[in-house]
């Protein structure tokens, strides 16, 4: 643990503070996971399976953060997994973008960040990811009224 820090640190030495910290969450509803489940299993009842499907998606979403610059270009990046109660893994993400891509102005923010429920008119599917996948408890219950 102790050299990870070093490294962590090593890394804010050479490239700068990090510019973005992403959390990625597991969900066991994905249905890769659900898939591979066998008759009448639930997917806490196969860790094997979980720990997969969540390392390959986290190499996915590593891939299209620093290979094709979803964000812009990555000069550094580092990541740890941890384990919630339920025994689902998510990763903490930190990255260090060139000059270039940093985010300076509200503008360049808002390419990112939407605190807004998509129109379920013109894009029914993305509303029905956000709506089942981000929006939680007694929340949802006040959005319409």
């Amino acid at each position: 643990m102790q050299q990870n820090f070093q490294d962590a640190m090593g890394m804010v030495r050479k490239y700068g503070k990090p510019d973005l910290f992403l959390t990625f969450t597991c969900n066991p509803s994905w249905s890769e996971i659900l898939n591979c489940m066998e008759g009448v299993q639930f997917p806490e009842e196969r860790p094997d399976i979980i720990i997969c499907v969540f390392n390959m998606k986290l190499i996915e979403l590593l891939e299209d953060i620093c290979k094709h610059g979803i964000f812009g270009t990555v000069l550094a990046y580092i990541h740890v997994i941890e384990f919630q109660k339920r025994g689902l893994p998510h990763a903490h993400i930190l990255l260090t973008l060139d000059s270039e891509s940093k985010i300076r102005t509200k503008d360049d923010i808002d390419k990112f960040v939407s605190a807004e429920l998509p129109d379920p008119c013109t894009n029914l599917r993305i509303f029905q990811i956000v709506t089942k996948c981000m929006v939680h408890g007694p929340m949802w219950n006040y959005l319409y009224i």
